[in-house]
């Protein structure tokens, strides 16, 4: 459940903390007082779209936390999935800044966190019913969600969607490659002339350093010959000189003539001869090295030619030798494809039938699990419905087969009628604001088993009823807030009567500015607002008697 909420500087709360508790909790006040600023508030902390106008006038930042407790074990199991776990003491805390840059940070138990992460626990941890909610009920294609929550073939609607998902990803294929001859036979003409091109190329892997470097010796050929020689007649000596290695061998020799007097000389005289061995090495590589670079068969121009060609097919099949190579690859295995067309359009066609014949069976038990649930659903509701003072309302859940979709097979929309005789019809055409929220409240009572959110939220769930229907309504939240949290704006003293815990948010003026704050009230104080929300500007001694009867009573 949602234990405390911060809000600083959203809209015209500078700074405010809620300490809310179980059962049923009741926020109410004038209207523009700022209710719909805490709602916000907690949206943002659910990880929904947040705008930067929600910022108070200058302020470069606004910042939301929440603190929850006494989670659900889907709950926990969702947020490990994610990489998170809770506090020492089981607590979670969730925060969330905004700027007026539009930069903002989230935060879960003090680690960063993605808002989409918000949004997916968020679904866990809160659900909150607006009236926008209840104008969901004007959409015939929401209807067939509220009957599948209540049956319990879940993991059958998921394993549907699944062989749905693929029967539309085959047949997607299928159309595509049946009404794409022309476009078939462009790409075959083309893979030809690219796969011909590159294979008469021949390139292959390490060509283009190969050939750069062979071009660098060809045209620095004469320097390489001098320098190659030079280098090997200091090491073997010329006409007029004698070389290192000869130099080195007169060492040795003069070392020899004193070995007999100096044993030491010997020593010298080996690491000398060692040097020499090397010399000589490298002398005959230095020959080498000359015979290759005179025999050299390919010329400059055969180089350049071929540098050209691997610089005109690189700027069509890649930047380097290796990436023409890959996509020569790709292009073989494309064009193989493609020319056993007819062959793959038949396994295609057999895949696609097959997955529509499985996607087929598993929307005809999906239906049949249906049709038994909406009679039940229909039933629950409207007993709901009846206690919520509208005794006369019937509920027809219309079933009609349609196309294959995600959802299945049926066509479902919830018919309704309110007055005796009339035929049930499409809710959009008869129901009343006030008949939509409680029609939307009698669902969720129905569906409340199985919903698992930990915290219920009723955004003005009173629009459009008073009387005893605004009492039985607050009965009725009353009775969801025993087996869970339930958070409730209301303008009705009937509903604020029955909280466990009441916030009055009022607001004032200071110094040209707004200000909005959020205040828990006593007895005394729970007594004067709901003689405000009955009396309006004059409370009188009746209202305030009025008021306390409605506490004592409840």
């Amino acid at each position: 459940m949602l234990k405390n909420l911060y809000i600083e500087n959203i809209a015209v709360i500078e700074k405010t903390t809620i300490d809310f508790t179980k059962g049923l909790n009741v926020l109410t006040g004038e209207t523009g007082a700022g209710k719909s600023i805490v709602i916000d508030s907690i949206n943002a902390i659910l990880g929904n779209r947040t705008s930067k106008d929600l910022i108070r006038n200058g302020a470069d930042s606004a910042f939301v936390s929440a603190e929850f407790e006494e989670l659900s074990e889907r709950t926990v199991n969702a947020l490990g999935e994610y990489g998170f776990t809770l506090e020492e003491d089981g607590s979670l805390m969730i925060q969330r800044e905004l700027t007026v840059s539009g930069k903002g940070k989230c935060r879960i138990n003090g680690r960063p966190a993605a808002v989409s992460v918000l949004k997916e626990l968020g679904k866990y941890l809160i659900d909150i019913h607006g009236q926008h909610a209840s104008y969901e009920l004007m959409s015939p294609e929401m209807h067939i969600t509220y009957i599948d929550k209540l049956g319990e073939y879940g993991d059958e609607l998921a394993q549907y969607r699944t062989a749905y998902r693929k029967y539309v990803h085959l047949k997607n294929e299928f159309d595509k490659a049946v009404t794409d001859e022309s476009e078939r036979a462009r790409r075959l003409d083309l893979l030809k002339y690219q796969v011909d091109e590159l294979e008469a190329a021949d390139f292959y892997s390490g060509e283009y350093e190969e050939l750069t470097e062979k071009k660098r010796i060809i045209e620095n050929k004469e320097k390489i010959a001098s320098s190659l020689n030079e280098a090997h007649e200091y090491l073997s000596g010329g006409e007029e000189s004698d070389g290192a290695v000869r130099l080195l061998e007169m060492a040795c020799d003069s070392l020899a003539d004193i070995s007999d007097f100096m044993t030491e000389s010997e020593e010298i005289a080996s690491r000398i001869r060692s040097a020499i061995y090397e010399l000589e090495d490298c002398r005959d590589e230095l020959t080498d090295l000359f015979e290759a670079s005179d025999t050299e068969t390919e010329s400059l121009e055969e180089i350049e030619d071929r540098l050209d060609l691997i610089y005109r097919l690189g700027k069509k099949y890649g930047n380097t030798i290796d990436e023409m190579l890959a996509f020569l690859e790709n292009a073989k295995k494309e064009l193989e494809y493609l020319e056993r067309f007819d062959e793959n359009r038949e396994e295609l066609k057999r895949s696609c039938e097959e997955a529509k014949n499985k996607a087929i069976e598993l929307a005809r038990d999906i239906s049949l699990k249906r049709r038994k649930i909406s009679d039940k659903f229909a039933l629950s509701v409207k007993k709901e419905m009846t206690y919520l003072d509208m005794p006369n309302v019937e509920l027809v859940i219309r079933r009609e087969d349609c196309e294959l979709n995600i959802n299945g097979c049926d066509d479902v929309e919830i018919l309704i009628s309110t007055n005796p005789g009339e035929q049930p019809k499409p809710v959009a055409k008869i129901a009343s604001g006030g008949e939509l929220s409680r029609m939307m409240l009698a669902i969720k009572n129905v569906l409340a088993d199985r919903d698992n959110t930990d915290t219920l939220i009723f955004d003005e769930v009173d629009t459009g009823i008073s009387g005893s229907a605004a009492q039985k309504v607050g009965f009725k939240l009353k009775e969801v807030s025993k087996s869970r949290q339930v958070l409730c704006v209301t303008h009705l003293a009937q509903i604020a009567a029955l909280a466990d815990s009441h916030f009055k948010i009022a607001k004032s003026v200071s110094d040209g500015k707004t200000y909005t704050n959020v205040t828990p009230l006593d007895h005394d104080g729970r007594k004067y607002e709901l003689a405000r929300i009955i009396g309006g500007v004059e409370i009188t001694q009746t209202t305030l008697d009025y008021a306390e009867e409605l506490l004592n009573q409840n």
